[in-house]
């Protein structure tokens, strides 16, 4: 079996593949940070369930038993749902560019990338020992 048509080594692939892409727009964004006018873009948060399709059939749902339980769904006017913050400093030429937020975005970046190639490498190496290899 060629290695990259395993699922989890497709996955892990593909989401390396993502940060690459999101480390160059990062790098535009800091390039162009005293550009006039210019706008930071980002993509879209990667999402493994979206990439690899329906792996099981299985939900999973929660349930108030009691009264005085949290309601947890969303939507529910409690407040705690996801809300996408946007940027609002923009500089006097009309740049939208934070470097702070550029930077921290591109430290972010880089420890979720060297985390997908630990875990590569680790799958690699338990896959080795399976076969009766030396790691």
């Amino acid at each position: 079996m060629d290695l990259m048509n395993m699922p989890m080594f497709a996955a892990l692939t593909d989401k390396m593949r993502w940060h690459q892409a999101r480390q160059g727009l990062l790098a535009e964004n800091v390039a162009n940070s005293e550009t006039p006018g210019y706008r930071g873009r980002d993509l879209k948060q990667y999402d493994f369930a979206a990439r690899s399709g329906p792996m099981s059939s299985a939900t999973l749902t929660t349930s108030t038993t009691r009264p005085m339980h949290i309601a947890v769904s969303s939507g529910d006017g409690s407040g705690f749902d996801a809300q996408r913050m946007a940027n609002f400093e923009i500089t006097p030429e009309g740049n939208g560019v934070s470097l702070e937020d550029e930077m921290m975005k591109v430290t972010t970046n880089m420890m979720d990338y060297q985390a997908a190639t630990s875990m590569y490498q680790k799958s690699v190496g338990i896959l080795k020992i399976a076969l009766g290899k030396s790691a």
